[in-house]
């Protein structure tokens, strides 16, 4: 087990049982020898869909209640929802979810009273997990009391006051629920601000959606939808709701840094803090200041933070994957936003609905006015970790070894080492190699002038990694 970009995760036959009593146990006693929790303090658990989450759920409860805490089951519902109810009871939260990797592997999610825990919070965690090795560990399930509907009805009541009364009506949106915790809150919600409301493509078996790299299959549905129910849009979100899908009147998925940008403006932001892996014109698209990241909701947040130590305000940060936190408060139709420095997937895609009611026309038409470079992502999956790194190793040995590698695509006018490798194109095309950092996967992004040449790009990036690896294992 190990963190990565976001929370902990691994293969469930690893997680279950024994590990994630270990690092809930750990969590527990992190919270209370650095003093964010006291004997008998409560502290929120939340799980989606998958079919491993509600036992690891319950063994985290268990664990949880032993180490001298008072666990709330929270059930089934998206991260963004139990951080903010954890932010309201001032609570420690876990979350348990794999996000977006597929249904044989799971993970957790850690949160203090005031937000996600940071990169110095998963050290310490990890060094009190180490230090148990050798102890017994019990990892006996536990019962909570159930408080999932208040830590709805408080999200429910967030995403409403974004909007005036009725602002989404004459709007018919999709919802593709697949398998998200997202699902029935976001047909709630939107039926709420007055859009009229499709549901789409329910299962009940788990779905890994990834809003980063739409899979094919996931916009084939998409395109069907979109003409078939006459769709103004069609949102959705990943497996636990902090990482949003939006597409267009065709069913054509917009990017997540695009609808980081549109919240930004949407929210008069000045100050916005993203990862590298964004579009890189994001800067010139809006009235304020940008802090690069490394890719991760850590990292985001620490540069929010910074800000607002600053004494900056109205802080947004985003990523490419279009998860939304805010660092500060904001004013909005229904009074003040407070500040949620954890992903969201509900604000980005209210913001850009809110767009589109006002604008009245379509959302292609919005999106081809965004002054964006094409761009475009993908990954390999199943790619394994050990490979990933001797492929980097090999690029960062040498500006020559670099240079050999993108031949095929382009000469290198300059390079990017803040979290994987970025190349510029003499051309001005770039491409972006990252091996991810919570799954085996070896992931690309790629900005050109125009779609067409991005496709090209990317497909040429995955090609070049995939020879790599094949000579490498010959």
């Amino acid at each position: 087990m190990k963190f990565g970009t976001s929370g902990l995760r691994g293969l469930v036959v690893d997680l279950e049982g024994r590990a994630s009593a270990l690092y809930a146990t750990a969590f527990a006693r992190h919270l209370l020898e650095a003093g964010l929790a006291k004997p008998g303090d409560p502290v929120l658990v939340g799980r989606d869909f998958r079919a491993s989450s509600p036992g690891i759920s319950a063994t985290c409860i268990g664990a949880l209640q032993r180490a001298g805490l008072c666990a709330i089951d929270c059930g089934a519902v998206p991260t963004p929802a139990l951080a903010l109810y954890g932010m309201k009871l001032s609570a420690a939260c876990l979350m348990i979810t794999g996000s977006h990797i597929p249904d044989d592997r799971n993970g957790i999610k850690f949160y203090r009273a005031d937000g996600e825990i940071d990169k110095q919070d998963e050290i310490r965690i990890t060094a009190i997990a180490g230090s148990m090795v050798g102890e017994e560990i019990d990892d006996t399930a536990g019962e909570a009391a159930d408080q999932r509907a208040e830590a709805e009805a408080l999200f429910v009541e967030r995403n409403a006051m974004l909007l005036a009364p009725n602002a989404l009506a004459g709007l018919t949106i999709g919802v593709y629920q697949h398998s998200t915790v997202a699902r029935d809150l976001f047909v709630q919600i939107l039926e709420k601000l007055g859009a009229r409301v499709v549901p789409l493509g329910r299962s009940e078996r788990f779905i890994p959606v990834d809003t980063e790299a739409v899979s094919a299959e996931t916009i084939d549905f998409l395109r069907s939808w979109a003409p078939q129910h006459r769709l103004d849009a069609i949102v959705s979100a990943d497996g636990d709701g902090d990482r949003p899908l939006v597409s267009d009147e065709k069913g054509q998925p917009l990017r997540g840094d695009l609808l980081g940008l549109i919240t930004a403006n949407f929210l008069h932001a000045k100050v916005v803090a993203t990862p590298v892996t964004s579009n890189s014109q994001i800067e010139a698209a809006g009235d304020y200041r940008v802090l690069r990241t490394k890719v991760g909701s850590p990292f985001v947040i620490a540069a929010m933070q910074s800000a607002a130590d600053a004494g900056d305000t109205e802080i947004v940060g985003f990523e490419a994957n279009g998860g939304t936190l805010t660092g500060s408060d904001f004013t909005v139709a229904g009074g003040t936003l407070k500040a949620l420095p954890t992903r969201d997937s509900f604000l980005p895609a209210i913001a850009t609905l809110s767009l589109l009611a006002k604008a009245k026309q379509p959302l292609s038409r919005i999106v081809a006015d965004h002054p964006l470079a094409f761009a475009a992502a993908d990954r390999l999956e199943n790619f394994p970790v050990e490979t990933s790194a001797a492929l980097m190793a090999n690029l960062r040995a040498s500006d020559e070894n670099l240079a050999a590698f993108l031949a095929p695509i382009g000469s290198v006018v300059s390079k990017s080492d803040i979290d994987g490798l970025r190349a510029t194109l003499e051309d001005g095309r770039i491409i972006h190699l990252r091996p991810s950092g919570n799954a085996p996967e070896m992931r690309c992004y790629v900005e050109a002038q125009d779609e067409q040449e991005a496709s090209k790009l990317l497909a040429q990036g995955l090609d070049l990694i995939r020879r790599w690896a094949a000579e490498r294992n010959s």
